[in-house]
């Protein structure tokens, strides 16, 4: 931020369960999953959805939990970019509902860039990652990406559909993140552009 002129606000954790109010965006339930609230610069984590990573999505660990905290927390990078402004904007005069999707993908897999890029500077300063810590996020990306999760609640997949990106794009951004550690080298919308998202 400061090497773009601008000055990062941290946001606020807000922990919950089953429901939560928030400032910005109404009322949530755990249905929603993690989210970010740009409305109130706050990450809503409901603890439920840690269970549920662990026990139905196979992705139990520490660092599987931060990866999730990281990547809300690369929703508030890209509010306080305008990337999020710029992204909605287009969803709104998106031709189709396909297209609206897709540009949640390009936001989604931002995010997960960001938590890589995250991940590769917290170790650079502090050296806190243990073996199995990048695999435990990598097991988690894997197993919320849409494909996946389509395929576990249906049987089959629907490309049109995903708002997340498919297993290997959330894995693949977060990777390049985490190689990385360079914002800005997680500009997916332009990747989309050139096919290479």
């Amino acid at each position: 931020f400061a090497k773009r002129g601008a000055k990062y606000e941290h946001p606020t954790l807000v922990l919950f369960s089953d429901r939560v109010t928030t400032q910005g965006c109404g009322l949530a339930s755990s249905a929603v999953g993690p989210f970010y609230c740009p409305g109130d610069m706050k990450v809503y984590i409901d603890l439920s959805f840690y269970d549920e990573l662990k026990n139905r999505f196979k992705a139990p660990g520490e660092f599987a939990q931060a990866y999730v905290i990281a990547h809300e927390v690369g929703h508030h990078v890209q509010n306080l970019l305008g990337f999020s402004e710029k992204i909605s904007r287009a969803q709104q005069q998106a031709a189709s509902k396909e297209e609206a999707n897709l540009l949640s993908v390009i936001l989604e897999l931002q995010a997960d860039f960001y938590a890589g890029v995250w991940a590769h500077h917290i170790e650079k300063k502090r050296h806190v990652l243990e073996t199995g810590d990048v695999e435990s996020g990598l097991k988690a990306a894997n197993a919320i990406g849409d494909d996946a999760l389509q395929r576990q609640a249906q049987g089959y997949v629907v490309p049109d559909s995903f708002t997340h990106g498919s297993s290997e794009q959330r894995i693949r951004w977060f990777t390049k993140g985490l190689q990385t550690g360079d914002m800005d080298q997680g500009d997916t919308l332009e990747a989309y552009k050139r096919g290479e998202l």
